[in-house]
């Protein structure tokens, strides 16, 4: 192999000190996939390498319901402003982890449901599990129907027994419905 001169060896070295000082990652490519919205606690909508934007459900969870009508947002009965307000809780602690993530997620899309909507276990650029966030802090529960298809199932199983523990979020309630319990209801009072 040849001698590299002096002036190559002198570029060569100032160009990775700069990519190493600006990160490469701009250069090369950016990780992740760009959130376009957090639509509530469980739900993203993201952009993908096209420009078209899908939804992506988190896998292995279920997090509380938030009120997506005038009506059920002027509801008065207790079950539907306590859903809502665990709701509201969880998606605005899903748009702040996805804030410091730099609007950025990586998936791990393990299925889709019959809305068409991917799902996925959902990291943030520095590895943090935004399910296990979510339950650690009794904002989501556990969805055990699925579970199966959630490659992290032992962690979240771990997380969510912690917030149990500790009374933490939803585990402090004791009027809380379970999300798929709350839609179950739902459903029937609608018809």
């Amino acid at each position: 192999m040849e001698k590299l001169t002096k002036p190559v060896r002198f570029w060569l070295c100032a160009t990775i000190i700069i990519l190493n000082l600006i990160g490469c990652d701009r250069f090369i490519s950016t990780s992740g996939e760009p959130v376009e919205r957090v639509s509530d606690g469980d739900t993203l909508v993201v952009k993908d390498t096209d420009g078209k934007n899908f939804t992506v459900r988190f896998a292995c969870v279920d997090a509380p319901e938030i009120a997506h009508t005038n009506k059920e947002k002027q509801s008065k009965r207790t079950s539907d402003r306590n859903q809502f307000t665990w709701g509201v809780k969880a998606q605005e602690r899903v748009q702040q982890l996805v804030q410091q993530g730099g609007d950025r997620v990586t998936l791990n899309i393990t299925d889709s449901d019959r809305y068409g909507r991917k799902i996925a276990e959902v990291r943030l650029k520095n590895g943090t599990f935004v399910q296990q966030i979510l339950l650690q802090e009794g904002l989501a529960k556990v969805y055990r129907p699925y579970l199966n298809k959630c490659p992290s199932k032992d962690l979240v199983q771990q997380a969510e027994a912690k917030a149990k523990e500790q009374r933490l979020g939803v585990w402090s309630d004791t009027k809380f419905v379970n999300p798929w319990e709350y839609r179950s209801l739902y459903k029937k009072l609608k018809l």
